[in-house]
């Protein structure tokens, strides 16, 4: 009878010991399913990436040098140098309004005026991403930072078509450039926030994915206007990317872990509770209402408190330099080979569908890579890149076929080490900063691409000033890798104690 007695309290006492598992594993658990709902609001933030691209490098063709002919074979040959002979002995092939470059006759112009637009561009990136940085991180949110990025990009690239000279042209590239800003980085997080460690690196191959669909749709959309102005092309990508700002603010959803961030627990929930692989609710419930809350107010100086946070802890500042650096190494020959195509003497319809292609065995490259260590996939992609553009430079125009090939390769390996580069930062950093360190590292990458225009205008003459500029810089960067650690396999943190308690047990 005492033995019968005892038991019930020691049911009282196994239930006290139940151990709650922590708020990363329920998360994990509650976002482990991945069917076709999780799937079309993968495809639906993704496709951001599509229009992002094309007003990444749009230039490549409203900013072309256009072919010209000679008109008057006395004065003018084919070799003959336009700025030194009368303009009545020669014209342009197309339209005098194809590109910005014949419209407001720049063809003698300096690198320097011929590479501000593009220029503006990424220096309006790098103030956007400074500025911009943290709001994702705060009240405003992912879902809506990536709206409000996208509508207000695409609305301003549609009154670009008023500019009348490169001045005013190269002003609005900047507003162009620090309004989208953001959207490749809340594109990023709030793809890989919304799934598990399982589904991670799959959900940011299908970002990738369209943004080389992106890349792709110029060459088509450029030679459909090849004899009309340069600002049909902007408007032709403007356009939809407004339309689909709309459908986007419709039906794509939060990120739970920012909603478990905010506060906002009973929203969090109930995303989870439509995905979710846990078996008893009540520890879902119980972790979240017990999981760490990060809300802040939006004052001027709560809006960076992210960066004070980041950059109050040693071992933080010192990632983050290292993976700064690194980016601008990849970032440069990522963004700067695309925009170079024209440099090859090659048909720039053709050599930029060829760059695009690079990216889809890029893209495939990239997914079989997911199990594999992301520190080697890096150097070994980013030096091979690297030795393929300086031997662009060894090869010379010569023999363009081998040439081309380079390029084309050297692109590939770029595009594959970036693929990885952005899973990696993801990996590297929790919740309550993600947003903001992934936007640093992309001020990095935009930082470089300010001088690629100029390089790649100086490179018309001299190829050492593109390519070779670009490999050298790619492989120097790699150096920072052997400060940075390894994160295969990892779960991603929500706070930053909870990163450095991570860390200091895997060292």
């Amino acid at each position: 009878m005492a033995a019968i007695e005892e038991l019930p309290s020691m049911h009282h006492a196994s239930s006290e010991e139940r151990v709650i598992p922590t708020t990363d594993e329920m998360m994990e658990k509650g976002l482990g399913r991945f069917g076709w709902v999780e799937f079309v609001q993968c495809i639906l933030v993704s496709f951001a990436m599509f229009f992002d691209a094309q007003q990444s490098f749009i230039t490549i063709y409203t900013d072309d040098y256009p072919k010209w002919h000679c008109t008057n074979s006395t004065l003018c040959s084919s070799d003959s140098n336009i700025c030194k002979i009368p303009k009545s002995s020669w014209s342009w092939d197309g339209p005098v309004h194809q590109t910005v470059i014949s419209q407001w006759n720049l063809e003698c112009a300096s690198s320097f005026v011929t590479g501000l637009p593009q220029s503006s561009f990424f220096i309006g990136c790098l103030f956007g991403s400074f500025l911009l940085a943290t709001l994702a991180d705060t009240s405003i949110g992912r879902k809506n930072m990536l709206v409000m990025s996208c509508f207000s990009m695409s609305v301003v690239s549609i009154l670009i078509v008023f500019s009348t000279n490169v001045w005013i042209y190269s002003a609005f590239k900047f507003v162009i450039g620090f309004l989208r800003s953001t959207i490749g980085t809340v594109v990023l997080v709030l793809l890989t926030e919304k799934v598990s460690t399982e589904w991670r690196f799959t959900v940011g191959i299908v970002e990738y994915f369209c943004f080389t669909l992106g890349y792709m749709s110029l060459p088509g959309i450029a030679y459909a206007n090849r004899f009309n102005s340069w600002k049909t092309v902007y408007v032709w990508a403007s356009v939809p990317a407004i339309c689909y700002s709309i459908v986007a603010y419709i039906f794509v959803t939060e990120s739970p872990r920012w909603l478990l961030m905010q506060g906002r627990t009973q929203e969090a929930m109930a995303m989870l509770n439509r995905v979710s692989l846990v078996e008893n609710g009540d520890d879902l419930t119980v972790s979240l209402i017990e999981a760490p809350v990060n809300k802040q107010k939006a004052s001027i100086f709560q809006l960076y408190s992210s960066i004070a946070e980041l950059f109050g802890r040693g071992w933080a500042l010192k990632r983050m330099v290292a993976i700064m650096v690194l980016g601008i190494g990849i970032g440069m020959v990522y963004f700067g080979m695309p925009l170079a195509v024209g440099n090859l003497g090659f048909d720039i319809y053709l050599a930029v569908v060829f760059n695009g292609l690079m990216e889809i065995p890029s893209c495939v490259a990239t997914y079989f890579l997911e199990n594999r260590r992301r520190k080697p996939s890096i150097l070994v992609f980013s030096i091979a890149s690297g030795i393929c553009c300086i031997m662009c430079v060894v090869v010379g125009s010569g023999i363009q076929g081998v040439r081309v090939g380079l390029a084309m390769t050297s692109f590939f390996s770029a595009c594959t080490a970036y693929n990885v580069f952005l899973i990696y930062i993801i990996e590297l950093f929790p919740t309550s900063v993600r947003n903001t360190t992934t936007s640093l590292v992309r001020q990095a990458i935009v930082f470089g691409n300010i001088f690629s225009p100029f390089l790649i205008s100086a490179g018309r003459k001299n190829d050492i000033f593109s390519y070779g500029v670009f490999g050298v810089v790619i492989m120097l960067s790699c150096v920072t890798l052997l400060s940075l650690p390894e994160t295969r396999g990892l779960a991603l943190c929500d706070t930053m104690d909870q990163q450095e308690k991570k860390d200091d047990m895997s060292v």
